[in-house]
């Protein structure tokens, strides 16, 4: 049986970007556990295989992850990006796009604190490292570029979360590119974050501004319980003003009940400005 996708594949000149934190590992869970990877990772791979995003950034992917992914997106993929760690290992954001639609020009990944460029730094209140991958495309299709990011603020640092926004909003605004920002923000839309991310109108909510939103304003995190519009939206696709956002959805699909992470994915299909 073929899984029906919220979104599914696009033709040039649209793309599918899609942002999913697919819940690190976690070890010595009991059997029945929704939260095991073990279960969850071919459900991981149906709703990739099903919906075919031109460009995904990642969330908590442990290294045997991030392979995982790429495996389950197919040969055309690639991904960029390396773990959060002042070794560069551990839990990471990485990009993965589609290399027949794709070029990638260049990309880098920073710190999200005081010292960028030091891996592994955290100043701003949080306990563990957040990061931000940072890459630049050229569409083989329509010889536009687009930047794109990836990143995921801290779930307790409400400080920590606004001087990220403030950061990324710099380096967003310091290009005249038009730019995707995908990630687990940890915190609403409306938030303090939120508004220092989007304050001037430098990046705007896709949710926002989509022509057509194909599914309600679910709650992102259900957290493997039934999806619930009482709650929060905390992951988010945020794009430059020029960019065009066609549809949008947050991904509440199950199989056999199962979830196959604790947040739901979010996907939009956009156009450049040409």
């Amino acid at each position: 049986m073929t899984d029906i996708p919220l979104l599914g594949p696009v033709i040039a000149p649209e793309l599918q970007v899609m942002t999913f934190n697919i819940r690190r590992r976690m070890p010595r869970l009991l059997p029945g556990n929704p939260d095991r990877w073990v279960k969850r990772r071919p459900l991981v791979a149906r709703l990739l295989e099903s919906e075919a995003p031109t460009i995904i950034g990642v969330q908590e992917a442990l290294p045997d992850q991030a392979g995982f992914l790429r495996h389950a997106l197919g040969r055309s993929y690639r991904p960029i990006g390396f773990g959060r760690n002042a070794d560069k290992r551990g839990e990471g954001c990485p990009l993965f796009y589609d290399a027949h639609r794709l070029q990638l020009l260049q990309w880098e990944q920073t710190a999200l604190s005081d010292t960028p460029a030091a891996p592994g730094s955290t100043t701003w209140g949080n306990k563990v490292p957040r990061v931000l991958v940072d890459a630049i495309f050229r569409d083989r299709e329509t010889d536009l570029e687009l930047r794109v990011m990836n990143t995921h603020f801290d779930h307790r640092s409400r400080n920590a979360r606004i001087h990220s926004a403030s950061l990324v909003r710099a380096l967003v605004a310091d290009d005249s590119l038009p730019t995707v920002l995908t990630g687990d923000f940890n915190t609403s839309v409306g938030s303090l974050p939120f508004e220092e991310i989007t304050h001037g109108g430098t990046l705007v909510d896709t949710w926002a501004v989509a022509v057509e939103r194909v599914t309600d304003a679910w709650g992102t995190f259900p957290d493997y319980k039934p999806p619930r519009l009482d709650h929060k939206r905390i992951d988010w696709i945020l794009a430059t003003a020029g960019i065009r956002v066609a549809k949008t959805g947050v991904n509440v699909t199950r199989f056999d009940g199962s979830w196959p992470s604790d947040h739901a994915p979010v996907q939009a299909i956009i156009s450049l400005p040409g």
